[in-house]
Parts: C-alpha cells; sequence; structure tokens
C-alpha cells in the first residue's frame, strides 16, 4: 500500500458535520489501491470497549486517488476515530500520531472532531439544492416600459455593443413570468440592477436606487411579489467589490484628494489619481480606471455595503445575493455580510462568484455556494472541446465531488455559460446535440442548474457585448423544440430527489472512450445516465440490470433488459436518461 498517497485531516471537507446529528469523515488513497477502509470511532469519554465500527465506500476517484467516505452519528456529540486500511492481507492503521501496525488501544492518538454544534453546520437554505435558476441581463431580456427607455434605445433585436441600450427592464420581465412558469424555473438570478451609466451596471453609481432605465424600487417589490405567488424566488447581484467612477463618494476623493473623508474607502497607491501604461493609481477591478476597487477592511464601508444588502431584503423580500468577484473582498467582510443578512432572512442564499476552489468561503460562515466554474469547464471540455475522454472527464468531476462536503455540492450553482462567457450554443458550433448533451449533464449532475436567458430558444452569441443579445420573443423565430427539452430536464430534476440529494457514480468511463455512463441515486430513486460524447456512433457494452426502465426524455417510453443484455448503440453525440420502474 503506498503510505504517501494517503490523506486525512480534521476539518474542511475531510471530516464535517452534514447535519444536526451526522458526521462524514473521508480519507484518500492511491487509486485502485486499498481494497477495503474501515473507521473505528466512539466518544472519547466513553470506555475503550465502546467504540464502533464503520465500513467505508469510494465516495469518488480522480486521476491519482480514490476519496473513500463513511457517516457517523456520534451519540454525545463528541466523536474519536482512527482508520484501518486493508489491501489483500496486508493492514495498517492510520491515526493522529501517524501509521502503525498495532491496533489503537485508547483514544489518546486518535483524530478527533471535538463536538458536532449545530450552530457550526454549513446548511445552505434547503429550497435551494431543488432549484432551477434562469439568468437574466435586464437590460436585453423585454422592454415593458418604454417612458423609461435611455435616450437613443435601439430597436429591440438590434446588434449588442459595448455601450448601446435597448430598453429593457423590470416590466418586461414581470410581463413574461407566465413564460418562465410555463418553461419551469423557481429562481431568477438577476444581473446588476442598481443606478449605474452602463447597460451592464457592474459600475454602480447608487447602490441604494433601481436603475430608473429599469423601473423604482416599487416595481422591483411587485416583481418579487409576483415571483413569490408563483412559487419564484429572486437574488440580486451584489457589486461590493468594486463601484463605478460616477459613485458620489470616489468622486468626493477625485475631487478634494486626500483631504476626502472618503479617500480610505478605496486603494489609492498615488495622489493625484492617474493612469500610467494602462494601470491606475488606484486599485480597480482588472485595471478598468472606471471601476475602483472599495476597501471592505475600513468599518464604514463594511457598515455601508452590511446594510446595502440587509436593505433590498427588507424593502423588497429578495431572496439572496449572488456576490460579483467575490474572491477579492477579505473574508472578515463576507462574515459580518452573512451573518447580517441571514438574521434578516434565514433562508436567503448567498452565491459568491469564485472561479477556482472555494473551500475558504464554504465553511458556513461566508457563502452558500459558489459558481462551479470548474465543473462547468470539465463539462465543456468533454462535451463541447472534446479534450477530455470519458476516463479524464470523470476523474476531473471526481476530484470536484472530493473537495467540498456533501451538502456544498448540493447547493452550488452549475451553469455552462453566463454573460461573462461565450454562449453554449454558439460554443457547440450551432451543434444543437452537443448542447443538448452538456445540458443534460448538467441537470442530472449534483448541485443547482443555471439558464442563461435564450438559451432554451436558441439565442446565441459570441463573447461581450454579442453574449448580451435580446431575447427572442418573435414565436416563430424561437426554437420551440430546444425550450421543450429544457421543460422535460427540469420536470425530470423535479420529480427525482436522486438528482438532487442523491450519491453520484461513475458506471463507465474508459480510457480513450467518449462513452460516459453514472448513476444518480436516492434510496429506492435511481438513474442511470449514458451518454456518447463522440461524432461517431458507440456501442454502449455496459450490462443493463434485470428490470423495466423508462426513458426520461423519448415521451417515457419502456424498456425491458434481461441479464447480460447490453443497452445497444447509441449514435453521435445521444444520451439516455433511464429510470427505474418501481
Amino acid at each position: 500500500m503506498l503510505l504517501e498517497a494517503i490523506y486525512h485531516r480534521p476539518g474542511d471537507g475531510w471530516t464535517y458535520g452534514y447535519d444536526d446529528q451526522t458526521v462524514h469523515l473521508r480519507i484518500r488513497t492511491k487509486k485502485e489501491d486499498a481494497t477495503k477502509v474501515e473507521v473505528l470511532y466512539g466518544d472519547k469519554c466513553k470506555p475503550w470497549g465502546d467504540m464502533a465500527t464503520e465500513s467505508m465506500e469510494i465516495l469518488a476517484s480522480d486521476e491519482l486517488y480514490d476519496y473513500w467516505q463513511a457517516a457517523v452519528r456520534p451519540p454525545y456529540g463528541r466523536l474519536a476515530y482512527g482508520f484501518l486500511l486493508t489491501k489483500g492481507h496486508d493492514q495498517i492503521w492510520y491515526t493522529e500520531k501517524g501509521f502503525h501496525s498495532a491496533s489503537p488501544k485508547e483514544h489518546l492518538g486518535l483524530f478527533e472532531f471535538p463536538y458536532l454544534h449545530p450552530v457550526d453546520v454549513h446548511k445552505p437554505p434547503v429550497w435551494v439544492k431543488d432549484a432551477i435558476f434562469y439568468q437574466i441581463f435586464p437590460e436585453r431580456f423585454a422592454n415593458g416600459d418604454r417612458s423609461n427607455d435611455p435616450q437613443e434605445t435601439q430597436a429591440w433585436g438590434g446588434r449588442p455593443e459595448y455601450y448601446n441600450f435597448f430598453g429593457g427592464d423590470l416590466q418586461g420581465v414581470i410581463d413574461h413570468l407566465d413564460y418562465l412558469t410555463e418553461l419551469g424555473i423557481t429562481v431568477i438570478y438577476f444581473n446588476p440592477l442598481f443606478d449605474a451609466p452602463s447597460n451592464h451596471k457592474y459600475d454602480t453609481r447608487n447602490y441604494l436606487q433601481i436603475d430608473p432605465h429599469f423601473g423604482s424600487t416599487e416595481t422591483l417589490k411587485s416583481l418579487v411579489q409576483a415571483c413569490h405567488e408563483r412559487g419564484i424566488r429572486v437574488i440580486l447581484d451584489g457589486v461590493f467589490n468594486h463601484c463605478g467612477v460616477t459613485f458620489p463618494y470616489f468622486q468626493d476623493v477625485v475631487e478634494k484628494g486626500k483631504d476626502s473623508e472618503y479617500y480610505d474607502w478605496f486603494h489609492i497607491n498615488e495622489w493625484p489619481l492617474q493612469v500610467t501604461d494602462g494601470v491606475p493609481s488606484y486599485k480597480t477591478f482588472a485595471f478598468e480606471q472606471t471601476m475602483p476597487k472599495l476597501n471592505t477592511a475600513h468599518p464604514e464601508v463594511r457598515d455601508y455595503f452590511i446594510n446595502v444588502g440587509r436593505y433590498w431584503i427588507e424593502e423588497t423580500d429578495v431572496d439572496g445575493w449572488r456576490l460579483d468577484v467575490a474572491n477579492e473582498a477579505d473574508h472578515a467582510f463576507w462574515r459580518e455580510f452573512r451573518k447580517a443578512v441571514k438574521e434578516l432572512k434565514s433562508d436567503a442564499y448567498i452565491l459568491g462568484e469564485v472561479w477556482h476552489d472555494g473551500m475558504k468561503w464554504l465553511q458556513g460562515d461566508q457563502f452558500d455556494g459558489v459558481m462551479n466554474y470548474p465543473v462547468a469547464h470539465a463539462i465543456l471540455d468533454f462535451i463541447v472541446f472534446e479534450h477530455y475522454d470519458a476516463y479524464d472527464f470523470a476523474a476531473k468531476i471526481g476530484g470536484y465531488l472530493a473537495r467540498y462536503p456533501q451538502q456544498v455540492n448540493e447547493s452550488c450553482f452549475v451553469h455552462l455559460d453566463t454573460h461573462d462567457t461565450v454562449r453554449l450554443l454558439t460554443l457547440c458550433g450551432d451543434d444543437k446535440r452537443k448542447m443538448k448533451l452538456a445540458t443534460a449533464l448538467q441537470f442530472t449532475f449534483a448541485g443547482a442548474p443555471s439558464i442563461y436567458y435564450g438559451n432554451e430558444v436558441g439565442l446565441t452569441g459570441q463573447f461581450d457585448p454579442d453574449n448580451r443579445r435580446c431575447m427572442i420573443w418573435e414565436s416563430e423565430k424561437q426554437d420551440r423544440e430546444l425550450f421543450a427539452f429544457y421543460q422535460k430536464l427540469i420536470q425530470l430534476r423535479k420529480a427525482h430527489p436522486a438528482l438532487t440529494s442523491g450519491s453520484f457514480r461513475t458506471l463507465w468511463a474508459e480510457k480513450g472512450s467518449s462513452l460516459l455512463a453514472y448513476e444518480r441515486r436516492l434510496g429506492e430513486d435511481l438513474l442511470v445516465v449514458v451518454m456518447n460524447a463522440s461524432p461517431a456512433p458507440l456501442t454502449a457494452e455496459l450490462p443493463f440490470p434485470t428490470g423495466e426502465w423508462y426513458d426520461a426524455i423519448n415521451d417515457g417510453a419502456m424498456e425491458t433488459w434481461h441479464t447480460g443484455e447490453h443497452l445497444g448503440v447509441l449514435m453521435p453525440y445521444e444520451f439516455r436518461i433511464l429510470y427505474k420502474h418501481q
């Protein structure tokens, strides 16, 4: 057994409270090395003879390692534990003292999870894992009130540019809630709504005012109320890492320099303010001189934006925040922000924009979930760009599943495109087969799926600003077959708790092959997904369990397999989502 590959440490995603009674324990071993792993556990204050043993199962695997997991319920809250690893006839113990051949005889020296405090358990809002998100870029979704149009508003459906406007607003969203209900979405995520000079509104001028071209606070109140009556939640985009150059407090600094009482609200490297070789003398978002970075460690800045976070929940009853460039603001600020928001609305969803490993923000004191960019990139690399074979993809996904606690995986935001990326259908080279395959994987993976507005009717677009085209509302121009496909996936996800709360296990993923099969399981609810991510037909030689299976996408068609039978041939980019007849 390769001891150098074995790893565990209490905390993070290795030992954590899953709920108020359950602790998840994980350990890493070399891939296909250990044949059995058990955990010895008990209360350090009880007699040694009361210790119990639980077999661990492989949660996931990546390129190098297997990740094992067991769920235990410490009756008194305290937990001391050690691992017994087996390979063939060889066994070794692993505890806080390291590796040893003899069985431990006392609690001292075991790993410890000192106490399972319910207040310390990371508890994302229970509704999130069941959510279907729909991202709306407000300026381009629908124009419902022409009286608030910006000057020189262009005709709907024109070519998007960096600085043009088409008049989209909140009333336009209200006018199309029937459409969103028909689709089946349960949460609207809005790009910024607050007063700002640009069409994207990430250069905020007034955080306490809805942009007049979108409507008013009363319009947002009406929209949220109408959404809630339909079972739809609403989350807003909080741009608190930086503001716009027109933000009054920054303008005060521009005018008064070091004499401004707001000078320390920002990160001023050199006075007077200037730009040299494209780099401002003040810190900004991505060197954008119109977006100065805020000093969220400053007490007044912290209090101001915590008030913003609370204000819009109090005023309009919105259901949470998506936090822009969340990884560039300090952790102390987010801890205070979370505390203030959760005190006001305990089930508000706090979602961080983090493009990488987000574990530092996901320990129950900051964010409920993050935008799962690593998973999105893995799906695109496997299906769209064909950079991975099935083996590589399964390994990537396995590592990502082992990275976070289970409740985090269930509550992350799983997208394939956003306002920051090329649209999905365009990435797929306008090949709807690829688009459907990627979306099917997205909707059958762990986490809450998100649809970027218009994808469901065939909206395309290259990089910004082209990816922010006007929504297609003429029925004859909409791809209604694609719309119906999204409807089916949404209905499937709502009907099967295994897709929101169940385990994920790879069944088939061979090197050099584009054939992938995996299962989602929760109790008796079992689904098997088989897909061909290749431009050529592939024979799915996966032996199928005996019984009657329903095809979730092809109108519920039923097929019966007998022992030893194979699934058959899958055409290029074809997939099957099958569930067992009960």
